[in-house]
C-alpha cells in the first residue's frame, strides 16, 4: 500500500511525498507525455528500469554525482541534453539519485525554459530523509557548499526502501546523521530513541523512521517554504558541517556530508552548553552518535572553520543563525558572529578535546 504525505501551502498542495515499491511510482507518472530522466551513474540500472516501464520517457542522462561535479557546468550539460531531446515547458524531469543529483537536477529544472516540473526518486537514505524533500536545489561555487541555487518544490518525492538495499554502509550512515538531526528537532513518538536503537542494534522499522523524518520535514516546509523562520531549524549542525566540508575539499580529504553533519551537530550541542542553553546534552549525543557508527570528533582546528562560516550563504550582516539543541526534540535559534560562536566553544573548555590538531599524515575522521 502506498503511503502519502501532502505538503500544502494556503490550502493548496505544492508537493507530495509518497512511498512504496519502485513499481508504484508508475501511478504517479500516468499521463506524462514528456519525461526526461537524470540519474546518478551508480544507480543507472534503476533509471533504465524506469525508462523501459514508462511510455512517456524521451531520454535519459546519467551523471557523475560528486561534489566536484556539482557545479554550473553540470547544470548546463543537463539543460543542453534536455534541449537536444526537444523538451517543452510541459515536460517533467525525473531525478533518480542521491542529494547531489537531486540538488543539481532540480536546479536545472528550475532554469530550463524558465522552469519545468521535476520529481525526485531519492536513492540514498540522506536524500530520502532530507535532500530530496523541500525543494532546495543548487550547486557549489568556488568550493563553497550550495552557494548558488533556488527553492523550487518537486511535484513529488517518491521514497522507495528497496533502492537502499545495496547502499554501502558508509552511505547509509551518512543518511543516519540527517535522520537523527531531524528527530532532535521534533521527537514525535520517540523517534529519536527508535532511530538510535535501529542504528546501534538493528532493531526497528527503517521505512517507518524514514516516513517519520519525512513527515517532520514536510510539516516544517509547509509552514515555512522559503526558510524565513521555522525552516531554519532544519539547518541544525549544518553551519559547522559546511565549514568542515569546505576544509575537507581544500585538503583533498574524504568526508561525506552526513559525517560532517554528525560532527556539526555535536559542535552545535557544545555551543548550546557554552551559551547556557542546555546542560549535559552533548555528552549524550556523542554517546548516541558513536553507538550509531557516526564520527563525533572534528578533524580540523576551530580557527580553520572561521572563514567558511563567515561566507555561509545564511550569513547576514556578519551574523549567522545558529540552530542549537536545548533538549531532545527541541531546538532554538541564536544569531551570532562566527567569531563569537568559535570563541565560546574555545573558552568553554569543551572544544579543545573535541577538535584536536590533525596529524599531518592522517586523513579522514578520528
Amino acid at each position: 500500500m502506498m503511503q502519502e504525505i501532502e505538503i500544502r501551502l494556503a490550502g493548496q498542495e505544492i508537493s507530495r511525498i509518497a512511498g512504496g515499491p519502485l513499481s508504484g511510482v508508475l501511478r504517479l507518472l500516468e499521463g506524462e507525455k514528456e519525461i526526461f530522466i537524470v540519474c546518478d551513474r551508480q544507480v543507472e540500472p534503476v533509471g533504465k528500469r524506469l525508462m523501459e516501464a514508462c511510455e512517456g520517457v524521451v531520454g535519459m542522462m546519467p551523471i557523475v554525482a560528486s561534489e566536484e561535479e556539482k557545479d554550473m557546468d553540470t547544470v548546463l550539460d543537463i539543460c543542453g541534453r534536455m534541449m537536444d531531446a526537444g523538451l517543452s515547458r510541459g515536460a517533467l524531469l525525473l531525478v533518480v539519485g542521491g542529494g547531489i543529483t537531486t540538488d543539481l537536477s532540480g536546479f536545472a529544472a528550475s532554469v530550463y525554459k524558465r522552469g519545468i516540473r521535476y520529481a525526485n526518486i531519492p536513492t540514498t537514505l540522506l536524500a530520502q530523509v532530507d535532500a530530496g524533500i523541500g525543494g532546495k536545489t543548487g550547486v557549489n561555487f568556488e568550493s563553497y557548499k550550495n552557494m548558488i541555487g533556488v527553492i523550487r518544490q518537486p511535484v513529488f518525492t517518491y521514497l522507495c526502501a528497496e533502492v537502499l538495499e545495496t547502499l554501502p554502509k558508509r552511505d547509509l550512515l551518512s543518511g543516519a546523521a540527517e535522520l537523527l538531526k531531524t528527530f532532535l528537532i521534533d521527537n514525535t513518538s520517540g523517534n529519536y530513541e527508535k532511530a538510535v536503537r535501529y542504528l546501534s542494534e538493528g532493531e526497528g522499522d527503517l521505512q517507518a523512521l524514514i516516513f517519520g523524518a519525512a513527515s517532520v520535514k514536510a510539516g516544517i516546509v509547509a509552514r515555512d517554504p522559503f526558510e524565513k523562520d521555522e525552516r531554519r531549524k532544519l539547518n541544525l549542525g549544518h553551519t559547522f558541517a559546511h565549514a568542515i566540508e569546505h576544509q575537507a575539499r581544500l585538503r583533498g580529504e574524504d568526508l561525506t556530508h552526513g559525517e560532517a553533519v554528525a560532527i556539526g551537530t555535536i559542535l552545535a550541542a557544545r555551543l548550546s552548553e557554552g551559551l547556557g542553553i542546555s546542560t549535559g546534552l552533548s555528552s549524550r549525543l556523542e554517546r548516541d552518535f558513536s553507538a550509531a557508527g557516526l564520527p563525533v570528533r572534528c578533524p580540523y582546528p576551530l580557527a580553520d572553520l572561521a572563514e567558511a562560516m563567515d561566507k555561509d550563504k545564511k550569513a547576514a550582516h556578519g551574523r549567522i543563525s545558529f540552530v542549537l539543541p536545548e533538549r531532545i526534540g527541541s531546538v532554538v535559534i541564536r544569531d551570532l558572529t562566527a567569531a563569537v560562536a568559535l570563541n565560546t566553544l574555545a573558552s568553554s573548555g569543551l572544544a579543545p578535546a573535541l577538535c584536536p590538531e590533525k596529524d599531518k599524515d592522517r586523513k579522514g575522521n578520528d
